[in-house]
Protein backbone atom coordinates (compact mmCIF):
# COMPACT_ATOMS: atom_id res chain seq x y z
CA UNK A 1 0.00 0.00 0.00
CA UNK A 2 1.42 3.32 -0.86
CA UNK A 3 0.04 5.68 1.95
CA UNK A 4 -2.72 5.17 4.91
CA UNK A 5 -5.91 6.51 2.25
CA UNK A 6 -5.31 2.91 0.50
CA UNK A 7 -8.15 0.61 0.95
CA UNK A 8 -6.60 -2.92 1.84
CA UNK A 9 -7.16 -5.51 -0.66
CA UNK A 10 -7.28 -9.05 0.19
CA UNK A 11 -3.26 -9.82 -1.04
CA UNK A 12 -2.65 -7.13 1.81
CA UNK A 13 -5.03 -9.10 4.49
CA UNK A 14 -3.50 -12.29 3.87
CA UNK A 15 0.26 -11.00 3.21
CA UNK A 16 -0.74 -9.37 6.74
CA UNK A 17 -2.23 -12.60 8.13
CA UNK A 18 0.63 -14.92 6.85
CA UNK A 19 2.38 -14.67 9.29
CA UNK A 20 1.91 -16.70 12.81
CA UNK A 21 2.74 -14.02 15.09
CA UNK A 22 0.63 -11.77 13.56
CA UNK A 23 -2.34 -13.54 13.57
CA UNK A 24 -1.54 -14.66 17.26
CA UNK A 25 -1.89 -10.67 17.82
CA UNK A 26 -4.99 -10.01 15.74
CA UNK A 27 -6.62 -13.26 17.90
CA UNK A 28 -5.63 -11.22 21.03
CA UNK A 29 -6.91 -8.27 19.77
CA UNK A 30 -10.31 -9.89 18.38
CA UNK A 31 -11.10 -10.66 22.46
CA UNK A 32 -10.41 -7.19 23.54
CA UNK A 33 -8.39 -3.91 23.50
CA UNK A 34 -4.43 -4.26 24.57
CA UNK A 35 -1.54 -2.42 25.33
CA UNK A 36 1.84 -3.21 23.18
CA UNK A 37 3.32 -4.27 26.69
CA UNK A 38 -0.10 -6.60 27.45
CA UNK A 39 0.22 -8.08 24.02
CA UNK A 40 3.73 -9.19 24.86
CA UNK A 41 3.17 -10.56 28.25
CA UNK A 42 1.54 -13.73 26.23
CA UNK A 43 3.77 -13.86 23.69
CA UNK A 44 7.35 -14.88 23.16
CA UNK A 45 8.03 -11.94 20.98
CA UNK A 46 10.02 -8.86 22.13
CA UNK A 47 7.81 -5.46 21.97
CA UNK A 48 9.70 -3.79 19.55
CA UNK A 49 8.62 -6.70 17.43
CA UNK A 50 5.22 -6.51 18.39
CA UNK A 51 5.32 -3.00 17.86
CA UNK A 52 6.33 -4.00 14.19
CA UNK A 53 3.75 -6.42 13.46
CA UNK A 54 1.02 -3.93 14.83
CA UNK A 55 2.56 -1.51 12.30
CA UNK A 56 1.75 -4.21 9.69
CA UNK A 57 -1.82 -4.94 10.83
CA UNK A 58 -2.87 -1.72 11.00
CA UNK A 59 -1.66 -1.03 7.34
CA UNK A 60 -4.01 -3.41 6.47
CA UNK A 61 -6.99 -2.47 8.21
CA UNK A 62 -6.76 -5.23 10.53
CA UNK A 63 -6.07 -2.71 13.45
CA UNK A 64 -7.07 0.32 15.07
CA UNK A 65 -5.33 2.16 18.06
CA UNK A 66 -6.62 5.03 20.31
CA UNK A 67 -4.51 7.13 22.58
CA UNK A 68 -5.48 7.50 26.17
CA UNK A 69 -2.83 9.95 28.05
CA UNK A 70 0.65 7.91 27.61
CA UNK A 71 -0.81 4.75 26.65
CA UNK A 72 -1.81 3.62 22.95
CA UNK A 73 -4.77 1.11 23.09
CA UNK A 74 -4.84 -1.48 20.00
CA UNK A 75 -8.11 -3.52 19.23
CA UNK A 76 -9.23 -5.95 16.05
CA UNK A 77 -10.89 -4.06 13.16
CA UNK A 78 -13.04 -7.16 11.72
CA UNK A 79 -14.47 -4.81 9.22
CA UNK A 80 -10.45 -5.32 8.12
CA UNK A 81 -11.58 -8.58 7.00
CA UNK A 82 -13.85 -7.90 4.27
CA UNK A 83 -11.68 -7.66 1.34
CA UNK A 84 -10.64 -11.27 2.28
CA UNK A 85 -14.77 -12.14 2.56
CA UNK A 86 -14.96 -10.71 -1.17
CA UNK A 87 -12.67 -12.62 -2.06
CA UNK A 88 -13.67 -15.92 -0.50
CA UNK A 89 -17.62 -14.89 -1.60
CA UNK A 90 -16.22 -14.43 -5.43
CA UNK A 91 -14.30 -17.66 -5.48
CA UNK A 92 -16.97 -19.45 -3.56
CA UNK A 93 -19.97 -18.42 -6.15
CA UNK A 94 -17.35 -19.34 -9.56
CA UNK A 95 -16.22 -21.99 -7.81
CA UNK A 96 -19.80 -23.21 -7.46
CA UNK A 97 -21.34 -22.81 -10.46
CA UNK A 98 -18.85 -24.62 -12.20
CA UNK A 99 -18.89 -27.62 -10.53
CA UNK A 100 -22.91 -27.67 -10.59
CA UNK A 101 -22.41 -26.88 -14.86
CA UNK A 102 -19.83 -30.08 -14.19
CA UNK A 103 -22.19 -32.28 -12.07
CA UNK A 104 -25.05 -31.33 -14.65
CA UNK A 105 -22.88 -32.38 -17.97
CA UNK A 106 -22.02 -35.79 -16.10
CA UNK A 107 -25.59 -36.47 -15.28
CA UNK A 108 -26.46 -36.04 -19.43
CA UNK A 109 -23.43 -38.05 -20.46
CA UNK A 110 -24.24 -41.01 -17.64
CA UNK A 111 -27.97 -40.61 -19.36
CA UNK A 112 -26.67 -41.12 -22.66
CA UNK A 113 -24.60 -43.79 -22.65
CA UNK A 114 -27.66 -45.85 -20.93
Amino acid sequence: MSSEMDVAGPTDVLQALADPTRRAVFERLAQGEATVSEITAGLSVSQPAISQHLAALRRAGLVADRRDGRFVYYRAEPAGLAPLVDWITRCQTFWQSRIQRLSTLLHEMDEHSQ
